[in-house]
């Protein structure tokens, strides 16, 4: 599945450089970087990064079909710490335009772009869009890759969230530069959840400074994040979880409290 979806990615990618080239891109930028989203999960409290996704390859359909901009609302209204927007538009239903639409109407919040990022044209794109953050998963990249896209962050003024399943992962993840990891707890070969996982990778970093660890995919209930927060994550990604509701927001706000 992954293989198919990077090469769909790639196919869109070049038409897009095509219609809108880089520099008219780069111009669209606004001057000021949005707030890091390292730096929103820094309080010391459960800091939720609420996913805004409308389908996924595994699950199916979600059940709410409220707007970006609806969801995106009640998310902040009920403390999420940041938003993830799904972008992959032919197997997840998302759209670049979901996440221009929310940082139009939520000026001040913290974005992440996430997709299938194999260029640093579209880390061009994800600053242009506002995003505060862009994803870039191991698995589908090589290590010089990896390294051009996390050096493409520092160049646009956007954090890289660096997305790790396995040990030889995190470490090609640290060698390449990456402070910002996130641990997915689903593997991308058999779709299955486990969240030993992400303990087991923290595990592995204890005694490292200035990493940022956020945990991913399988997150539904309050007593496993508490248990993940004093293993040494500072960030949760949730989505399916609260996107399987009519109310994300008040899924949010049932889990934190």
């Amino acid at each position: 599945m992954l293989e198919q979806i990077l090469a769909r990615k790639r196919l869109e990618l070049e038409e897009a450089k095509q219609k809108r080239p880089l520099q008219q891109v780069l111009d669209s930028a606004t001057p000021t970087a949005p707030r890091p989203l390292s730096q929103a999960l820094l309080d010391e409290r459960l800091n939720i990064i609420a996913e805004i996704k409308y389908r996924s390859p595994s699950r199916g359909d979600f059940v709410c079909k409220r707007s970006p901009r609806s969801i995106a609302e009640s998310y902040l209204e009920n403390g999420a710490a940041a938003l993830s927007i799904l972008t992959e538009r032919h197997f997840f239903n998302g759209s670049l335009g979901y996440l221009e639409e929310v940082r139009q109407e939520q000026p001040e919040a913290v974005l992440l772009r996430k997709d299938f990022i194999v260029d640093p044209y579209q880390v061009a794109e994800s600053r242009a869009a506002g995003a505060s953050a862009f994803l870039l998963i191991v698995a589908a990249l090589d290590r010089p890759q990896l390294q051009q896209l996390i050096g493409g962050g520092q160049e646009y003024a956007i954090e890289p969230l660096v997305e790790v399943h396995t040990a030889r992962e995190l470490e090609t993840a640290l060698e390449s530069g990456a402070r910002l990891i996130g641990v997915n707890n689903r593997n991308l070969t058999t779709f299955e959840v486990d969240l030993q996982t992400s303990f087991d990778l923290a595990r592995r970093l204890e005694g490292e400074s200035g990493l940022v660890l956020v945990s991913e995919s399988g997150l539904k209930e309050r007593a496993p994040l508490l248990e993940l927060r004093e293993a040494g994550f500072s960030g949760f990604l949730i989505g399916s979880h609260f996107m399987d509701t009519d109310d994300p927001g008040k899924a949010l706000r049932a889990l934190l409290e």
